[in-house]
């Protein structure tokens, strides 16, 4: 290899991925850091100075020679699970495209985070396509490092969200078949020393490595450890039904799980996932820690309010919108307002700046609630994805069912819309000083699909004139008053 060797990293928006960035970043200037992304402004402020950031798209196959162009090791953190029901095909395709682009590139070395799971069983969708993908990119001739995990650990991670929503809202729970499926939990912190440290592992053939702490227990297992740390008394109630389908529907009322990825979540605990072959203890400098600690250490994290990565901020957490009625969409539908007001720009742009999470929406939350169950029903991820810190906002971010696409504060903020709609659909606050204050003006935009957008579009104007005029008016408020606090309303 050269003597600085330069590493690709795709999946950098994602939760494992965006913690892996930081800390191979220390390593430069023994590195060169590259990093990959759909939409590269996501990753521009998070990535900070040192770091190449390109536009790439594994689904695009000419969009990745210029990604791959030099690279030594690349890792693969890209799944599509969110995607639809046609999330394998999606995930194959992918993966080939870049074994494809990588054999061109000539790297030497690609490493790849997949799930355990006993190839001899009748696997679930999930996992199946989770060893496929290694399959696939081993056809780059690269030398392949694929790890196999089982549950992860960490504070923001999808696992542990489902398990910390459970035990903290329900006091008694049901709880089907797979709650008692073995598994063999792994902390955030020990994938990413595996994945850092496969680096420098020696050259030569492509190794599978399974991988898992020293604990093997089931979900219930998981959330009983939870619920002592937590100092919780919950009842646990074995049942020897609920499918798939009602599994994923209950947990998308009580967990930040959608209902699409939650019953494919289920669908894969049907499977055990426990290491059967050591060999990565041997191949390693690594002693992974206990459930206990991993559990600790997460709720650790938690206490500090906000996680560093969240797998909600994933862009695939969107599910690849599908928009009703295809997309050809029509002309821009535009509603909006302005309004006056005495405070300074800083003054009227902070509470815009925490719209959404715990603060809501500053009016109408009750109908926002609404809608956002209206859209988990029909496989959006409704209001649940929260937001990552309660004050900054970055490009990228989620913010329930809306993701940041544009914020210069205290200026500018644009939100793109990531709820099941028929069509495209913006609200953005532009702040402009003024000589007696500052003016607000919020904006509305929506790009139908066919006839349905069109009907959509004004059957729901007359409540953008109550919640948007009475959202505007909250804000304005806040803004000129710091103590001010958004209160539910009798609606």
């Amino acid at each position: 290899m050269n003597s600085v060797r330069k590493i690709l990293i795709t999946g950098g928006t994602g939760y494992v991925g965006g913690r892996l960035v930081p800390l191979l970043k220390d390593r430069i200037p023994e590195i060169h850091l590259r990093l990959m992304a759909r939409k590269p402004d996501y990753l521009r402020l998070r990535a900070g100075e040192g770091i190449d950031i390109v536009e790439g798209d594994v689904t695009k196959p000419a969009t990745l020679a210029k990604a791959l162009e030099g690279i030594d090791t690349a890792y693969y953190l890209i799944h599509s699970m969110g995607s639809g029901e046609d999330f394998e095909d999606q995930d194959r395709a992918a993966a080939r495209n870049f074994a494809q682009a990588a054999k061109a590139a000539s790297v030497q070395r690609i490493v790849y985070l997949g799930g355990l799971g006993d190839e001899d069983e009748s696997l679930s969708k999930h996992l199946r396509s989770r060893h496929e993908v290694g399959n696939v990119l081993r056809e780059s001739g690269a030398q392949v490092i694929e790890f196999r995990a089982s549950i992860i650990i960490g504070s923001g991670s999808l696992s542990f969200e489902l398990i910390r929503s459970l035990v903290q809202k329900l006091p008694v729970m049901i709880c089907p078949k797979w709650v008692s499926t073995a598994a063999q939990p792994i902390a955030i912190e020990d994938v990413l020393a595996y994945l850092s440290q496969a680096l420098d592992h020696e050259q030569g053939e492509s190794q599978i490595y399974e991988i898992g702490g020293p604990d093997q227990v089931s979900y219930g297992d998981l959330m009983r450890e939870y619920a002592r740390q937590r100092g919780l008394k919950r009842l646990m109630i074995p049942v020897p039904f609920l499918s798939a389908r009602l599994s994923s529907l209950w947990l998308g009322l009580v967990t930040p799980v959608y209902a699409t990825i939650g019953r494919k979540l289920v669908e894969s605990l049907k499977n055990p996932t426990v290491v059967h072959d050591n060999s990565a203890m041997d191949a390693f400098a690594l002693k992974p820690m206990s459930l206990s600690a991993a559990i600790q250490r997460a709720l650790s994290k938690e206490d500090q309010e906000f996680a560093t990565t969240r797998w909600q901020d994933a862009v695939s957490s969107s599910m690849a919108l599908r928009r009703f009625g295809g997309e050809q969409f029509g002309n821009r539908l535009v509603d909006c307002r302005t309004m006056a007001v005495s405070s300074s720009p800083e003054q009227a742009f902070a509470p815009i700046q925490r719209i959404g999470g715990k603060t809501g929406w500053y009016y109408g939350n009750f109908l926002w609630r609404i809608r956002g169950f209206l859209d988990l029903l029909v496989g959006g991820p409704g209001l649940r994805r929260g937001r990552r810190h309660p004050v900054e906002l970055h490009v990228g971010d989620t913010l329930d069912c809306w993701r940041v696409e544009k914020i210069e504060a205290p200026r500018i903020l644009r939100l793109y819309a990531e709820m099941r709609l028929p069509g495209r659909a913006w609200l953005e606050f532009v702040v402009t000083p003024t000589d007696s204050g500052s003016s607000i003006t919020q904006t509305a935009m929506f790009d139908p699909v066919g006839l349905f957008g069109i009907v959509y579009w004004y059957s729901i104007w007359p409540l953008h004139q109550f919640i948007f005029a009475g959202m505007l008016r909250r804000v304005a408020e806040a803004g000129a008053s710091e103590t001010f606090v958004p209160q539910p309303e009798n609606i």
